[in-house]
């Protein structure tokens, strides 16, 4: 029997999946941007949202390029050995794109360094001594992350910063976040909204009304998407954007640096790493005194 046409499944979408064009439109922009930026950073990314990546990009534009797309490919680019690497000991930046990462390629401008260390005398390469960038000061796009945390409301699955809990009797728009002579009854069409996400409130002449305290959520507990629905509802944000330099590369001098965890910014633990040849030498500083897939930066 023939198959019946009326079960064709007709796609009403014109749009065309990207694939392999926007891999290697990824791949040539990262190899194009190399020898045009004398920094590039490794970043990650806490509690990801995408406006307020657009804000970072919009405040680096004058200087700076940013790349946000699949980290195997931007792992590619930079070289996988340093028989790929497009220049000196950017390939050692591959091994710290993992998880949600991206890279930035920037002129921000650095501190004169301070003397290289003895050890570093005997390389092979030509450090000078004035104006050459020291990877061991903090540049200012750390310190501009560092003051970056812009608030947002939590999603399913994220840890609660606090505890919450809506108080007994009229329910306001903040859940009594702030004194109720300075805040809006909640509107009661959102009445059964809260009790089908379980909470037992009622209308009395038009008032939402709750007969006793209602815990949300607690301090470091696992919220559920019940849970995240109320804290939006109420204007509660848990969650923090933040931004995390891992490591930075310095095309001057082809050293690596590797930043030791949040708060290295003013000082901290971090590692430095440069290549001799084929040998690497990696050096554990002392207190410093000195920062979607598939979405990537179009021109």
């Amino acid at each position: 029997m023939p198959k019946s046409k009326r079960a064709k499944v007709v796609h009403l979408t014109k749009t065309q999946k990207k694939g392999k064009e926007l891999t290697l439109r990824l791949y040539a922009n990262i190899r194009d941007c190399i020898p045009q930026y004398p920094y590039i950073y490794v970043f990650s990314v806490d509690n990801m949202r995408n406006n307020y990546l657009k804000d970072v990009r919009a405040q680096l534009a004058n200087d700076s390029r940013l790349f946000f797309g699949k980290t195997r490919v931007m792992a590619k680019a930079l070289g996988d050995s340093p028989s790929t690497e497009p220049y000196p000991s950017t390939s050692l930046l591959a091994s710290h794109l993992s998880g949600p990462c991206g890279l930035i390629f920037s002129h921000r401008v650095r501190r004169l360094p301070p003397s290289l260390p003895p050890c570093l005398n005997n390389s092979r390469r030509n450090f000078k001594d004035s104006n050459t960038p020291s990877s061991q000061d903090p540049p200012s796009l750390l310190t501009y992350f560092s003051t970056y945390h812009p608030s947002s409301f939590a999603r399913a699955g994220t840890l609660s910063t606090r505890s919450f809990t809506l108080p007994p009797g009229t329910l306001h728009a903040t859940g009594g976040e702030i004194p109720a002579s300075d805040d809006t009854p909640l509107a009661h069409s959102l009445e059964p909204t809260l009790r089908k996400l379980g909470v037992p409130t009622r209308l009395e002449k038009g008032r939402v009304m709750l007969d006793a305290p209602f815990a949300v959520c607690e301090e470091g507990a696992v919220l559920g998407s019940g849970q995240t629905t109320l804290l939006k509802m109420f204007g509660v944000q848990m969650a923090e954007f933040a931004v995390e330099v891992r490591a930075w590369w310095v095309k001057e001098t082809g050293v690596v640096e590797v930043v030791g965890g949040k708060g290295d910014v003013d000082g901290g633990s971090s590692s430095r790493i440069v290549r001799d040849g084929m040998d690497e030498l990696e050096l554990e500083g002392a207190d410093g005194d000195g920062a979607l897939g598939g979405f990537e930066d179009e021109e």
